[in-house]
C-alpha cells in the first residue's frame, strides 16, 4: 500500500529548513506532495505559480516528490486527495504550540486515519523563516546558505530593481 503525505507551507520564499524537512520526509513515505497554500491575508512576494515552479527546480531530484497549489481548508484538500499524513515541521517551542493546537483540531476534520507528523528542523536551520529572509534581503543583507541558490537569485532579482 502506497503512503502518501502533503508537506503544507506559504513557501515564499522556500528555505532550506523547508527543504530539509521534505528531503527528510520524502525518505518517510512513498509520494510527498509539497502543497502551496494560497493565504487571501498574506501578501506574498513571490505568485503562487512562481512559487511551485521554485519549488519543483529544487526538489527535481526528489523522484517521489511533486508540489501542488490550493486554498480553501487543509481538512478538505487532505481528505479530497486520499493523504495518510500531514508533515508539519517544528523550529521552536512556539511552532508546537500552534501546530499542536491545528493537528487537534484537524483530528475532528480529517477522515479516519489520517495522521499528522511533526519533524523536527535541522538545528543549523531553527532560526530560519521565510519573513526573516525576505527582510534580511531587502535590506540587502546576505542569506546565502539559508536558501537555496536559485531561490536567492529570484529573490534578489525581486528586491534589487
Amino acid at each position: 500500500m502506497t503512503k502518501r503525505a502533503l508537506y503544507t507551507g506559504s513557501f515564499d520564499p522556500m528555505t532550506n529548513g523547508h527543504l530539509d524537512i521534505i528531503t527528510r520526509s520524502s525518505k518517510m513515505f512513498d509520494e510527498l506532495v509539497v502543497g502551496v497554500i494560497v493565504n487571501p491575508n498574506k501578501k506574498p512576494l513571490f505568485t503562487k505559480e512562481e512559487r511551485v515552479k521554485l519549488i519543483e527546480e529544487v526538489t527535481a531530484d526528489l523522484k517521489n516528490v511533486t508540489v501542488e497549489c490550493f486554498d480553501g481548508l487543509l481538512a478538505d484538500y487532505v481528505n479530497k486527495n486520499h493523504f495518510d499524513a500531514v508533515v508539519r515541521g517544528l523550529r521552536a517551542t512556539s511552532d508546537f504550540e500552534y501546530e499542536i493546537q491545528m493537528a487537534q483540531m484537524n483530528a475532528c476534520l480529517f477522515d479516519k486515519g489520517i495522521e499528522s507528523v511533526f519533524l523536527m528542523t535541522s538545528p543549523k536551520y531553527s532560526f530560519i523563516s521565510s519573513s526573516m529572509i525576505k527582510e534580511v534581503v531587502s535590506l540587502g543583507g546576505c542569506v546565502d546558505g539559508l536558501v537555496p541558490e536559485i531561490i536567492l537569485k529570484e529573490i534578489k532579482a525581486k528586491y534589487i530593481k
